[in-house]
């Protein structure tokens, strides 16, 4: 039976995977296309809705992105987001201008007419705005449904032609029913029945990687983090000894954590795949000393992680491919596409020009954390694997402010350990997006034993956050940051004072580099 679909075509929006992600939550299988896509392709996949994303552009310029206007005539539902419904409007014979207030963040947005897209949703809701253009006239046909202030139409419809438009974001978390409106959209107006579970990504990316690769040989950067995980036993249940996976112990790595990997997906452990360990501690100290610059500390442990798999793929013969844990987070981050950069990671934009592979695979690509976890689930990845700690693929190369050496590491290890054990002993772990200690740079003086001490600060850091696009912070017990500041002061060597990191995405991120 062919699956139900939704098509998001991409504008240049920030939020288009994140827009796919929310359709799929509502358990119907969404792809994103580029907004200029063949029509004939676009009907030959037969989408019950069509969703326009956002984008930079204003809809009136030379250069604005525009899709044909005979999209609006083909009788699929369709829902325009920002500068999607902005051209709609404009391409419908709307009007499109600058708005004499431009509106950012959090908006209370009034709903003034029965819709089924607002089916359900509070008269004044809470959306997220950003814009500079806005809609001044709707276009004949077209009723308003919502309003601000200073947006006179924050959301119209067309019914008839199934034609629906939003000015904010429902896929993000800040509009508070947001959820509530894209089911609509799916369920009520599209028709969907909900038809699809990640099951059937695991199964497809599964046949999919096998009819890639053939009888080629795999080699994966396993770093034993979730993503790395989750991706070599795709690999692992596509290719089984055809998949070699090495794991570089660069000696940025979480306290023990290098046993533990060996552990779980060496010789002895429980998945069908050849398994190589490297150790480049000292090469990348190394490499590292006298680098502050954060950015340049990616780009040199970026190049140096590609450096040692050639080697290793070199030393175990030739080797077609390369697989990677990449997600879309990490893209979206290292500015591939539209997106500005705003830090480069391992395994996507800080690779070296000239890899020795005929080709990178990135399985996960297009998933979210959350999204990476229930595949780990259905590959029967045990749950502590599936639910660890995120860890950047630099490691702790990045949560150490300033220059790296080993002593440096070995302190934010012992601080992290500490800091991890007492969020678990309290209950936390599961509840919390993301927690870690950090080293910064910054020594201060203290007191102890009587005595004078000029020592390192660490930084603790929780967020909660669903799809890492966007984090709060944790509003942690004060008895458990009590408790860990102790331990940390007492039983690590070189640290006398600890903060907490009160800062949320955005603006800064949530790694602390």
């Amino acid at each position: 039976m062919k699956k139900e679909m939704i098509v998001v075509l991409d504008f240049g929006g920030q939020y288009n995977q994140l827009i796919a992600r929310r359709v799929r939550e509502c358990n119907v299988y969404c792809e994103v296309h580029p907004y200029n896509m063949e029509l004939e392709q676009l009907k030959a996949m037969d989408p019950r809705g069509i969703i326009f994303t956002g984008g930079p552009n204003s809809v009136y310029g030379a250069e604005a992105p525009r899709c044909g206007k005979e999209l609006f005539e083909l009788g699929i539902p369709i829902l325009g987001i920002c500068y999607g419904s902005q051209l709609m409007a404009y391409m419908l014979g709307g009007k499109v201008e600058t708005a004499p207030v431009s509106e950012y963040g959090k908006t209370e947005v009034k709903v003034e007419q029965p819709s089924a897209l607002f089916d359900g949703v509070q008269d004044d809701t809470i959306c997220w705005m950003s814009h500079t253009d806005y809609i001044s006239e709707a276009p004949e046909g077209f009723l308003v449904t919502a309003h601000t202030p200073v947006c006179p139409v924050a959301a119209m419809e067309c019914e008839g032609r199934k034609l629906y438009a939003v000015q904010f974001h429902p896929e993000v978390m800040h509009t508070q029913e947001g959820m509530k409106m894209l089911s609509n959209f799916v369920y009520k107006i599209c028709g969907c029945s909900g038809d699809w579970k990640m099951g059937s990504f695991v199964e497809d990316t599964i046949k999919s990687l096998r009819g890639k690769i053939g009888d080629g040989k795999v080699l994966c950067a396993l770093s034993g983090g979730v993503d790395s995980s989750v991706a070599a036993v795709l690999l692992s249940r596509a290719v089984g000894k055809q998949l070699t996976c090495v794991f570089v112990d660069h000696g940025l790595l979480r306290k023990n954590e290098g046993d533990e990997v060996e552990a779980v997906f060496g010789p002895e452990g429980a998945y069908e795949l050849n398994f190589i360990r490297v150790d480049a501690r000292e090469r990348y100290y190394e490499k590292l000393k006298g680098v502050t610059e954060p950015e340049q500390k990616r780009k040199i442990i970026g190049a140096e992680f590609i450096r040692v798999f050639e080697e290793e793929a070199r030393k175990i013969g030739k080797v077609d491919y390369l697989v990677q844990g990449t997600i879309y987070p990490d893209v979206i981050e290292s500015g591939l596409g539209k997106s500005a950069v705003i830090k480069s990671h391992h395994n996507v934009g800080g690779l070296p020009d000239v890899v020795d592979f005929k080709e990178i695979i990135e399985p996960l690509r297009l998933l979210f954390k959350d999204e990476v976890r229930k595949a780990g689930l259905e590959l029967g990845i045990p749950e502590y694997l599936v639910y660890r700690q995120p860890f950047p693929g630099p490691g702790l190369g990045i949560r150490i402010i300033g220059e790296v050496t080993a002593e440096k590491v070995r302190i934010v290890q012992e601080a992290d350990a500490i800091y991890r054990e007492e969020i678990a002993k309290a209950g936390l772990n599961r509840g919390l997006g993301q927690y870690f200690a950090a080293l910064t740079n910054m020594r201060s003086v203290g007191v102890m034993g009587d005595g004078r001490t000029y020592d390192y600060a660490i930084a603790l850091r929780a967020v909660n956050t669903s799809d890492f696009m966007t984090a709060e912070v944790s509003e942690l017990p004060w008895n458990v940051l009590g408790i860990t500041a102790n331990r940390i002061v007492n039983e690590v060597k070189g640290v006398n004072r600890v903060l907490y990191d009160l800062t949320s995405k955005p603006p800064g991120t949530v790694e602390f580099e």
